[in-house]
């Protein structure tokens, strides 16, 4: 799987929204290789889109073709100052990976200090227990940059079933044991998630 990470602001929600929306019914169906998407706008005006492909080179075959030039200079205009692109091979799934069932999605930005022992902490018999302990999680997508940065989408099944689930002690200790091999992080609400 390869993934590229949209991030920037608007100051036009609707407008952007709107954007978003038509890519997906008139650009989509001639993206080869395009596997899906996740795209949201938080209520300060920062938008994040993951967006998949088979490989990188059916996501430069889309960038390349006429049809999305012309759609991403038109939703440049709702865009303030620069949006940043990023994109990697290297992914990870929580679970079964994202739905498109999920009313909730909240995408997380840091670092690690060990990449290796966090995926290590991450067993099956410990992701067994997650489930068991927070069934309003449907799944993950985490995506991995060079710098041992990465981006990590969680797709609930909404916003006030996670809200509760976080206050939810059964699976406090492990929580914070695997939360102190992580630096700060960043944290996007996407309350109105487009899935695709």
């Amino acid at each position: 799987m390869f993934v590229q990470v949209i991030k920037g602001r608007t100051n036009d929600p609707a407008g952007l929204r709107q954007q978003f929306e038509r890519w997906l019914t008139e650009l989509r169906p001639g993206a080869a290789g395009f596997e899906g998407s996740t795209t949201g706008i938080a209520e300060d005006g920062t938008f994040i889109t993951l967006a998949r492909f088979a490989d990188a080179d059916a996501a430069r075959a889309n960038s390349d073709r006429p049809e999305q030039g012309a759609w991403w200079a038109e939703t440049s205009a709702y865009v303030d100052g620069e949006a940043t692109f990023r994109e990697s091979t290297d992914t990870s799934l929580l679970f079964d990976g994202g739905s498109d069932e999920a009313g909730f999605v909240q995408v997380m930005e840091g670092s690690v200090h060990d990449r290796a022992k966090a995926e290590a902490f991450e067993s099956p018999e410990m992701l067994e227990q997650l489930r068991a302990a927070r069934p309003d999680l449907i799944g993950g997508l985490r995506v991995w940059f060079p710098d041992d940065t990465f981006v990590d989408a969680a797709y609930f099944t909404s916003e006030a079933a996670a809200r509760a689930g976080e206050q939810s002690t059964e699976f406090a200790g492990p929580q914070e044991d695997y939360a102190a091999l992580f630096g700060d992080m960043t944290f996007t609400d996407l309350r109105e998630p487009l899935l695709a």
